[in-house]
């Protein structure tokens, strides 16, 4: 028996899903692995508190990369070959991850002041770090990301010519109005605490869709896998013979007969 319309839409969104988030796990992933082992950035992981937001924040980007990278396998086989067992693991997994994001969400909110501080000096490190090696390419990638991401450019805006290659493409008028990083950042998380909240939130709302898919998918997979209950054959005897004995009445009495008796002849006298 065949999924039904309902099956067939939520694998199919499954797949979609897990495709897209394993794409992300890998990105984050590479870019961590990247960042960690890169020749330029290798000695930002000895014992050194200037840069500790920095060794914290990539491995963050490592382990997160890693973990969503799995449970997207997991997803895309299990809904690929309608595997339960996949299935189950995608979905422990997943309310995981969507515990995690919900938490990084209330955290954000509720500690704005210090989460702005921390990723501003996660910035200043790899602003730092971009300069001193020259431009190398992790530390290129990662200011690109983080200042498109946030709209803004170097230490002093627009003019900071020394990042100029990173910053977001910008019009002339918004050549004198685009700000700074650091105090971007802090009035990100600061003044628009709700806005990454409910970008938190957001991301937890897709990932409990993904949750439901993979529920309403396994249910219908045992659906399709369990037999269908079959009617009872009865078999009908019928007895050609006039002379086979009558069965007696359950509750009749057993007729008994005496012991055949020997017959004696003359010999025997």
């Amino acid at each position: 028996m065949a999924l039904d319309l309902c099956g067939q839409l939520c694998k199919v969104i499954l797949i979609i899903f897990n495709i897209v988030f394993a794409l992300l796990g890998a990105a984050m992933l590479g870019l961590g692995l990247w960042l960690r082992f890169g020749a330029f950035t290798q000695g930002l992981f000895d014992v050194n508190f200037n840069t500790q937001q920095f060794v914290i924040g990539v491995m963050v980007l490592i382990v997160l990369g890693a973990v969503i990278l799995v449970v997207a396998l997991f997803g895309d086989y299990g809904a690929c070959n309608e595997s339960r067992g996949a299935l189950t693991v995608f979905a422990v997994f997943l309310s995981i991850v969507c515990g995690l994001v919900i938490g990084a969400g209330v955290i954000a909110f509720i500690r704005s002041d210090w989460v702005g501080l921390q990723m501003t000096m996660f910035y200043t490190t790899v602003y730092a770090k971009y300069l001193n090696t020259g431009g190398d390419p992790s530390m290129t990638v990662t200011l690109t990301l983080m200042q498109n991401w946030i709209q803004c450019c170097g230490l002093v805006g627009a003019l900071d010519i020394l990042v100029k290659k990173t910053c977001p493409e910008h019009s002339f008028t918004e050549f004198f109005t685009m700000p700074a990083c650091p105090p971007a950042i802090v009035d990100l998380f600061k003044d628009k605490a709700p806005l990454v909240l409910g970008l938190f939130l957001g991301t937890a709302a897709l990932l409990l869709l993904a949750l439901g898919c993979s529920s309403q998918l396994c249910k219908e997979i045992k659906r399709t896998r369990t037999p269908a209950p079959s009617a009872p054959s009865y078999m009908m005897i019928l007895s050609t013979s006039t002379n086979l004995p009558s069965t007696p009445h359950p509750y009749e009495d057993p007729v008994v007969f005496p012991p055949p008796t020997l017959a004696m002849t003359s010999t025997d006298v």
